[in-house]
């Protein structure tokens, strides 16, 4: 039996697991809670106008408020629900459903050439074990020849330890170029919990 996407399990025992997702962030959102730490290290590292990918993108928060700042965004989530509310709200970038595995990030209506690809969110953690390389290797092969993408997760014992992600990275041919432990740029160390980690094209 191949492995599936953990996301995909979990709205496949939970069918309305994603509608409660968009309602916790829209909730936390009306409370004034901070939403917006990813978006301003993304935002510090590109010019206006810069062309990103949110990448498991979920229903926009990310991408939707780059838009706002003036850059021009894509998305992609495997998630048509997360996908809809996206469209819905944040109508100035193009979204779509799509596997991060296998997705065609190069063509339209995405369009490749990113200067940044940003994948916040525990993403990585939600991918099936045997797709991490290959979702890396399709990101990294999206970026511009300058560009680079930005990797944040939570590590867990039984879940995607930050070692593995690194050597994932090399199988793909990224080369690591600064580590982080939060989005408000404080050291990675060995007994980190969360690594935000920037990384290029070999």
């Amino acid at each position: 039996m191949s492995e599936q996407n953990r996301w995909l399990e979990i709205i496949s025992d939970d069918p309305d697991h994603s509608k409660r997702y968009i309602e916790r962030f829209a909730k936390m959102e009306a409370e004034g809670r901070d939403l917006f730490g990813e978006v301003r290290f993304v935002d510090a590292m590109v010019e206006r106008g810069s062309r990103i990918l949110d990448a498991g993108c979920g229903p926009g928060r990310v991408g939707g408020r780059l838009v706002e700042l003036g850059h021009t965004v894509a998305g992609v989530d495997l998630d048509p629900v997360l996908i809809e509310a996206a469209a819905e709200r944040y109508r100035g970038a193009t979204w779509m459903v799509g596997d991060l595995s296998d997705a065609d990030l190069a063509s339209d209506p995405i369009g490749g050439n990113f200067d940044v690809i940003v994948s916040a969110g525990n993403v990585m953690r939600f991918l099936a074990p045997s797709t991490r390389v290959a979702v890396l290797r399709n990101l990294g092969s999206a970026l511009a020849p300058l560009g680079r993408l930005v990797v944040g997760f939570g590590s867990g014992a039984d879940e995607y330890d930050h070692d593995e992600f690194f050597a994932d990275a090399e199988a793909a041919e990224l080369n690591v170029e600064l580590k982080l432990s939060t989005w408000d740029l404080r050291a990675f160390t060995e007994s980190s919990e969360f690594l935000v980690a920037v990384l290029s094209r070999r």
